[in-house]
C-alpha cells in the first residue's frame, strides 16, 4: 500500500483538489485498495483553535463542475511526525517544497516531489489564490495527478 500526502500552502485549494481528484482515479481504476491518500498545509493560516477552515468555494464550484463531491474536507497541517506515516509528499510548487523541506526536517528517503513532476511541462501548479484561475488549477492538478498514478 502507498500513502501518498498532497501538500499545498493552506489546504483549502490545491492540495485537498488533488486528494480528491487521485481519490477519485483510483477508485476509477477499483485499486483504492492500495493507497493511502491524504492532504494537507504547510502554514496554520486556514486553521483556527485546532479547527480547519473548509475548501474554499470557489475551488468547490470548479470541482463540483467536473462532478467531484467535496464532502467535509477541512485543512490540516503537516507535521515532523507524518515524514514516517507516508511514502510520498506531493507539494503543489516550489516554495511547499521548501516548507516541506523545513516541517520534515529533510527529505533523507527522497520522498518529496512536485506534483507537475509527473506531467510533460514540469513546474508549479497555478495557484488560484492568487491568480483567481480555478480551472486552469483543475487542470494543472488533473494533469499532475494522472501522472502520478501512471508512475505506478
Amino acid at each position: 500500500m502507498t500513502k501518498i500526502m498532497f501538500v499545498c500552502y493552506g489546504n483549502i485549494c490545491r492540495s485537498p483538489s488533488a486528494e480528491i481528484i487521485f481519490r477519485d482515479m483510483v477508485k476509477k481504476r477499483s485499486i483504492e485498495g492500495d493507497f493511502v491518500i491524504a492532504s494537507s498545509a504547510t502554514s496554520t493560516e486556514e486553521i483556527w483553535n485546532g479547527v480547519g477552515n473548509p475548501m474554499y468555494p470557489p475551488m468547490v464550484k470548479e470541482l463540483e463542475r467536473h462532478g467531484y463531491s467535496v464532502g467535509d474536507k477541512r485543512a490540516v497541517q503537516l507535521t515532523y511526525e507524518d515524514y514516517e506515516k507516508y511514502d510520498l509528499f506531493i507539494g503543489m510548487d516550489s516554495s511547499n517544497i521548501r516548507d516541506m523541506h523545513r516541517i520534515l526536517k529533510g527529505d533523507p528517503d527522497g520522498k518529496i516531489h512536485r506534483l507537475m513532476d509527473y506531467t510533460s511541462r514540469g513546474g508549479d501548479v497555478a495557484d488560484p489564490w492568487y491568480s483567481r484561475d480555478f480551472t486552469a488549477a483543475y487542470l494543472d492538478i488533473y494533469d499532475g495527478c494522472a501522472g502520478l498514478l501512471d508512475s505506478f
